[in-house]
């Protein structure tokens, strides 16, 4: 991942496929700006390092993996300063292990941290490891989600605040109504589940969430990129605008005074600072492929691409799900939901054929329904607050659930124009 920052010094060809299991990671934090050394003795480790430096939670992290020995490491460091974190893997008998981390000791910086893994399930050698200052010992051969976990209890504060969940929502193509379905369900997950929400529109020329809220706010997201030095929680407060009771708005200029023109990290102090400013966060991403929008979505825990069913969506559709499976390859695919079908007069294509080919089902197909849409757009209000009994209403409620995982997602049935696809398993989860 272009993110991390890591080289492998080993013989070989590429990773093999291994199971990953995200039930495990999903809780695990960001990982903080930290350096770290892999020496690996097995292939399995190799692999098992390799994950890791793909996996969004390092994206902070300089990791470097070696093919190489505890001793190797202690030859290594005798004439280099340690990293923050080292990870070795031994196959040394348990009798023999403190000998055989002797030397390193002697050139390890003390405030280095050092986990050990090993082949013996040996509580004697654990006590005696961790008595004398090791990390963490952990029986090989491990995983990924093993590695992660242990490298946050060493270096993510237990007693933090949880962070927010971040939701971004990117069309296949322009004009496809992302925009729309972004602000409704942001609107829909502050009001169903009475948790505060921050809904963040990126797109800074063109961005309509101001339109769509009725809100004309003096500050907004652009005062908080050119200020990455004051930016926080107080700071931040100051931007947003309230759109109802648990929802905020941190509006776009909506500008074309100036160009902007944004590195690849430029909202990644904001999304931080959002992170812990509310549970959930929506990001309006705007249709756009360049490099922070793809640090952004590599980063997100959810991503949900809108389409309308013709075949440059597709398309487009295609080969971002097939980017952000390169970017994200520990997370689950992004959501897809199908938008404007049934436009009347427009030759499309059948939701089953548009799926087919991209290996997933939409979690909800909304109709063209320029009415609806275009009186809740001219009014400043969100469907939910035009009529709540509308089909659409429950559509956007549904997709509230699913994208904050509140429910399942069964497989679709077939249904006709307009009908949800695939959204109920209703499981309502503790707030």
């Amino acid at each position: 991942m272009s993110t991390v920052d890591y080289t492998i010094e080993r013989a070989g060809e590429g990773m093999a496929d291994e199971a990953v299991r995200p039930v495990e990671i999903e809780t695990v934090r960001p990982l903080p700006r930290i350096s770290v050394h892999a020496f690996c003795e097995s292939e399995a480790m190799l692999r098992t390092m390799e994950r890791c430096g793909q996996d969004r939670r390092m994206a902070k992290v300089s990791l470097r993996i070696s093919s190489a020995s505890i001793a190797a490491a202690a030859n290594m460091f005798a004439s280099a300063p340690t990293p923050n974190l080292l990870i070795l893997e031994t196959a040394t008998e348990p009798d023999a292990i403190m000998d055989e981390l002797a030397p390193l000791a002697q050139v390890c910086d003390p405030s280095t941290k050092v986990v050990i893994v090993g082949r013996y399930n040996d509580i004697p050698l654990y006590r005696e490891l961790i008595r004398n200052g090791i990390s963490e010992y952990m029986v090989g051969p491990v995983g990924m989600a093993e590695v992660l976990n242990a490298m946050a209890a060493i270096f993510v504060d237990p007693e933090a605040e949880p962070l927010g969940r971040t939701i971004a929502f990117i069309g296949a193509k322009g004009g496809c109504g992302s925009s729309t379905i972004a602000h409704n369900c942001a609107f829909d997950i502050s009001n169903l589940f009475q948790t505060e929400v921050i809904l963040a529109d990126l797109d800074l020329p063109y961005g309509t969430a101001n339109i769509d809220f009725d809100q004309d706010p003096p500050q907004g997201i652009s005062e908080a990129i050119g200020a990455p030095d004051r930016l926080d929680e107080v700071f931040l407060d100051r931007l947003l605008t309230k759109c109802s009771e648990h929802l905020s708005l941190l509006a776009a200029p909506s500008m074309l005074d100036r160009g902007y023109d944004l590195d690849r990290n430029s909202f990644q102090p904001i999304i931080e600072v959002l992170q812990r400013s509310a549970p959930v966060t929506v990001l309006d991403v705007p249709h756009a492929w360049s490099e922070w929008t793809r640090t952004l979505l590599s980063e997100v825990d959810e991503v949900i691409i809108t389409a309308v069913p013709d075949l440059a969506n597709l398309r487009n559709a295609k080969n971002m799900l097939d980017a952000l499976k390169k970017l994200r390859p520990n997370d689950k695919p992004p959501h897809l939901v199908l938008n404007q079908v049934g436009l009347p007069k427009r030759p499309e294509i059948a939701p089953d054929d548009f799926c087919e080919p991209l290996g997933i089902q939409p979690i909800a197909i909304i109709p063209f329904d320029a009415q609806l849409f275009g009186t809740a757009s001219n009014s400043g209000r969100m469907i939910a607050e035009i009529d709540k009994k509308a089909p659409m209403a429950e559509t956007f409620s549904q997709l509230a659930h699913i994208v904050t995982g509140r429910s399942t997602v069964k497989k679709p049935k077939k249904a006709g124009l307009g009908k949800m696809l695939g959204l109920l398993g209703r499981k309502q989860a503790p707030e």
